[in-house]
């Protein structure tokens, strides 16, 4: 046992109109919500003292109230999911804030908890927050703007994040890997807060990829490896094949 356990809960930041599937978080997947399957597969995983949805829609605030989860309305508007969650928990009693993507319901657990156990290891002071990276094979993923790239130093801090593929592949014959960033973090409160009060800058506004902000204010991210890259459901044919994923899970 911990002598002084972290409190650790899990943040679902939910909009319902989604500009490349809008409505994607209400869509069915094998008899449930997309959102309420997210919701669930983050308590099931049994790290976390509470799991709540966060979110500007009615619709979604009374779908996963009516089946027995937390909701918190923002009372703000917000142009990310970090700043709907640092609203959220300003005020709450808590150490590690898990922002969870309400559009990847499939949530892998061994790798929620490896991205926890950094904040017990031995460069624990040094992180502010941490996320996953799964290796890239395929040259069509590595080029692919929609799959976030992410290079990281011989500590797996993370150096930068881009949609372009980095690094460039000038030399092709040193063995490198390419690494997507799946879109899990684990913050520190504090981290979160600073994230929330201050303004975006050039290369996040460029990039589109809120993490950046936190490298440009000199925040440090530790990346964590996984092999699972999650399904992410942008479009109806990521529905589909999360139908099909689910399909062979039950």
């Amino acid at each position: 046992m911990e002598s002084n356990p972290l409190r650790i809960i899990a943040m679902i930041p939910a909009r319902y109109a989604a500009s490349r599937f809008p409505g994607k978080l209400m869509q069915d997947l094998h008899g449930k919500t997309v959102i309420l399957r997210t919701y669930e597969a983050a308590q099931q995983t049994g790290l976390f003292q509470e799991v709540y949805v966060v979110t500007d829609s009615e619709i979604i605030y009374n779908e996963i109230s009516a089946n027995g989860g937390k909701a918190i309305m923002s009372e703000k508007k917000h142009e990310c999911g970090s700043d709907r969650i640092a609203e959220a928990v300003e005020h709450m009693d808590v150490d590690i804030v898990v922002n969870v993507q309400g559009d990847e319901p499939m949530i892998d657990t061994q790798s929620l908890s490896l991205l926890l156990d950094v904040f017990r290891g031995k460069d624990a002071d040094k992180i502010d927050l941490a996320s996953l990276k799964a290796p890239l094979k395929e040259k069509k993923d590595i080029d692919n703007p929609n799959n976030v790239k992410v290079i990281t130093n011989n500590e797996d801090f993370a150096l930068y994040f881009s949609r372009s593929p980095i690094p460039y592949p000038r030399d092709e014959q040193t063995g490198i890997t390419w690494f997507k960033h799946i879109g899990i973090y684990a913050f520190r409160k504090q981290a979160l807060l600073d994230f929330y009060r201050l303004p975006m800058l050039k290369l996040e506004a460029t990039e589109k990829i809120e993490c950046i902000r936190y490298l440009e204010y000199g925040k440090n991210i530790k990346m964590v490896q996984t092999t699972v890259k999650g399904v992410g459901i942008d479009t109806p044919e990521d529905l589909e094949e999360a139908r099909k994923l689910l399909s062979k899970e039950q």
